[in-house]
């Protein structure tokens, strides 16, 4: 019988499912205890682990004090925050590695500033089938030939 215990759970048949955080309004929180991720992120620091402590409401909630706001941001203990981890060399390749596969064209192999449409496209815009359709009718339309140089009227 004493092993049956350990496995028993506390269930509040009334409870609603909806977390009861404390909950504070637009500034209203104190900033020398509780902080957004964002603003820990300035500090040097990070959650460390431990989840969120209260709420903070949106600018636009916070004067209808009844209505649910859609725009909460947690708040994380500041005395548990642990610092930042440093990046280092090798996470730095890694990720630059990872972000490469994203944003190079696996048919012209240039690499663009941004993420390629990679899983729909399979390529980037002037290579996939799409562009290079749109591309040839706007040719027509210039009356370029398919070189790019203007055609010469005969």
């Amino acid at each position: 019988m004493e092993g049956q215990d350990e496995n028993l759970v506390d269930v509040d048949v009334y409870d609603d499912g909806i977390s009861r955080f404390p909950e504070y309004a637009w500034n209203s929180a104190p900033t020398d205890l509780l902080a957004t991720r964002r603003q820990l992120r300035a500090a040097g620091l990070r959650p460390g682990g431990h989840g969120p402590v209260a709420q903070l409401r949106c600018r636009r909630c916070s004067y209808q004090p009844h209505a649910a706001c859609t725009h909460l941001a947690w708040l994380y203990r500041i005395d548990l925050a642990k610092p930042k981890i440093p990046m280092t060399l090798a996470k730095e390749a890694a990720l630059d590695r990872a972000m490469a596969t994203r944003t190079t064209c696996p048919v012209c192999q240039v690499r663009f500033d941004y993420c390629l449409p990679l899983k729909t496209l399979g390529s980037c815009w002037p290579c996939s089938p799409e562009g290079i359709q749109t591309r040839e009718h706007h040719d027509r339309e210039l009356g370029r030939d398919t070189a790019g140089t203007t055609a010469l009227a005969a």
